[in-house]
């Protein structure tokens, strides 16, 4: 499927379809503009096939937007990932694609919709590093990062949060001295939970901390990561990142 994008001074998206057959959207997904783009090139399709049976549609979401705030977390905040669902949902596509989606909510929420998985990812990072110790960075984490250690062949080191005194301390569930350490996880905002825990399994005696997370956002950048962390990898899923402390594998064209 072929189509064509314009977009005007004022900030309005327009689409034309210029070859007619199935429809698959590939896009990062993660801002409202990208959203509305969908929505732009779907309303063309739909009018272009005039609800032809015999083609599909497919819509491919590398970050999905708002994955993160999949509950109300708040009374009289507003429940974010519902929106986002609600509007991609109204676009009735044939089937989602969500590239390692934060919770499985985000699937029960969107119509039609499955997890893309990221496990060749971890795969090439881990074998670039040399058969790392993978470490999940919570308790959310862990039942992923098992299945991932299972097909890796590799051990795991479990980590959590836990309230000492009242105070908030990192428990490390297993020995990592003398050790190279993975951590995994689907996403980094500003890294200050994987700063912590990288800091904290190289005074228990890793040799070498890195991480790895699916959707890199790092919106504080990477300064302070770079003080405990060796190297980061990630997908360019929410973005591209020009520096020599990442290695990004591509998703986006």
């Amino acid at each position: 499927m072929s189509y064509e994008i314009k977009k005007f001074k004022d900030g309005q998206i327009a689409s034309k379809i210029t070859k007619q057959t199935d429809l698959h959207i590939k896009i990062r997904g993660n801002s409202y503009e990208d959203l509305f783009t969908i929505a732009s090139i779907k309303e063309a399709w739909d009018a272009a096939h005039n609800l032809d049976k015999t083609v599909t549609s497919i819509l491919t979401i590398y970050c999905l937007m708002a994955q993160r705030s999949d509950r109300r977390f708040n009374e009289k905040e507003s429940f974010d990932l519902k929106v986002v669902a609600r509007f991609i949902n109204s676009l009735k596509f044939d089937k989602v694609e969500i590239l390692h989606p934060h919770s499985a909510i985000s699937l029960a929420m969107i119509d039609n919709s499955t997890a893309l998985d990221h496990f060749e990812y971890v795969e090439r990072a881990f074998k670039e590093i040399g058969h790392p110790v993978l470490v999940s960075p919570d308790a959310g984490a862990y039942k992923t990062t098992h299945q991932i250690a299972e097909l890796l062949h590799a051990d795991l080191v479990p980590s959590n949060k836990v309230r000492v005194n009242g105070a908030p301390q990192i428990s490390i569930q297993g020995d990592v001295k003398g050790k190279k350490c993975l951590i995994i996880d689907d996403l980094a905002d500003g890294g200050r939970t994987f700063k912590n825990l990288a800091q904290e399994l190289k005074n228990q005696g890793a040799t070498a901390v890195y991480l790895y997370v699916t959707h890199g956002q790092f919106n504080y950048g990477f300064e302070e990561l770079k003080e405990v962390i060796d190297k980061i990898y990630c997908t360019n899923s929410y973005k591209d990142i020009e520096d020599a402390f990442v290695t990004q594998f591509t998703v986006v064209e």
